[in-house]
């Protein structure tokens, strides 16, 4: 079996990850990911953003996120475990990527953001 193909630090770009991240579906994925404390497979993401999504197109999405840089993945016997870069990336890129999903939590908390309805 091939390994998976993973770009080196100085191969992952900014556009690379806005482009990865600009789906909801990626974006919810890797959200998922970055607050997980440890790798999850696939399958663990088969109902994200409440609706019920082929394994195809979680492959597909999973393999946008692994070529942006932002996640490794790994065979574990017949699964493919995959986690965030995190540790890697924040050298190169800041706080960019982590206020990226801070504004997607915020988004999908709209009583967060701006400090609540009553603001």
């Amino acid at each position: 079996m091939r390994p998976m193909p993973h770009p080196k630090l100085d191969e992952i770009t900014v556009e690379g990850i806005l482009h990865a991240l600009s789906d909801p579906i990626r974006l919810e994925i890797y959200a998922q990911l970055a607050a997980a404390e440890c790798g999850k497979n696939c399958s663990a993401f088969a109902h994200v953003r409440n609706g019920a999504l082929p394994k195809s197109t979680l492959s597909q999405h999973f393999r946008i996120l692994r070529e942006a840089g932002l996640i490794r993945s790994e065979r574990k016997g017949v699964e493919l475990i995959s986690s965030t870069r995190c540790a890697e990336l924040k050298d190169r890129f800041g706080p960019m990527i982590r206020a990226i999903i801070d504004a997607y939590e915020m988004q999908r908390v709209p009583d967060k953001a701006c400090g609540g309805a009553g603001s």
